[in-house]
């Protein structure tokens, strides 16, 4: 089939941006939804007149906050409204982003991505996943949680990629032909560079005078599985860059 038109859920947020420029850059026809754009998805408000002759739903659209049920809940509801509207509208597929290693995943918002994941798979409309490993832009978030001069900040191992990096594999994904075999591995990409959250974040709080002092981290749900490499990128990731330190070096 040739696809000319996507719809992207989450339009407006830190990844769906960068989703929304590739497309244009690609010559496709994007129609970002987002509450801003009056499209609601868990509402609906606005699905059925912006799903009309959508040939793919990327779906970036996220949960605020970490807390597992209410997360869990916003995945459900926007899972069952991208298949039912979708398959009204005649989508051929919806592509979803989410992240590495959540399959492992027993608490927190990394269970919640596990659940969407499951209910995205188990509606009526193909769906395509990519797993990506945690944004270079979630280490000023990090900082930005904390108040003050010193930041404390988990020593856990990463290999922190670019969000545009994330949004030029999605469109690939998005558009390449065909089905995967059976068995085929869920697709992953991931930074060129292992290092700790500690580290990156040590390289941002230097431009802000925060001191970051790592931390073990175990308070966060998974650390344990964390801190054993089980959210880093599996052998058949593709690996892309900027690293963070490059990535750092470009932003205002």
């Amino acid at each position: 089939m040739s696809i000319t038109k996507f719809a992207v859920a989450g339009a407006t947020g830190r990844l769906g941006r960068h989703v929304v420029d590739v497309l244009t850059e690609r010559g496709r026809q994007v129609v970002p939804m987002s509450r801003a754009t009056g499209v609601d998805i868990i509402t609906g408000e606005g699905l059925a007149e912006a799903l009309t002759e959508v040939d793919v739903v990327v779906d970036v659209a996220s949960w605020h906050a970490s807390e597992q049920e209410a997360a869990t809940e916003f995945f459900r509801t926007s899972a069952r409204n991208l298949h039912e509207y979708g398959q009204k509208a005649g989508v051929a597929r919806i592509v979803v982003a989410s992240i590495i290693g959540v399959g492992k995943a027993t608490a927190g918002f990394l269970a919640a991505k596990k659940a969407h994941e499951e209910l995205l798979l188990s509606g009526p409309l193909p769906v395509r996943i990519l797993r990506a490993a945690q944004f270079h832009e979630f280490v000023g978030q990090l900082l930005d949680w904390q108040q003050g001069d010193v930041a404390y900040i988990p020593a856990l191992p990463a290999q922190l990629v670019a969000c545009r990096t994330v949004a030029e594999e999605l469109v690939d994904l998005a558009l390449a032909p065909g089905d995967p075999a059976p068995g085929t591995p869920i697709p992953e990409i991931a930074g060129p560079r292992k290092e700790t959250l500690t580290e990156a974040a040590a390289l941002l709080g230097a431009r802000r005078s925060i001191k970051v002092v790592g931390v073990d981290g175990a308070d966060m749900p998974d650390a344990e599985i964390a801190a054993e490499g089980g959210f880093l990128p599996s052998p058949h990731a593709k690996l892309a860059g900027p690293t963070f330190g490059e990535w750092l070096d470009t932003q205002p």
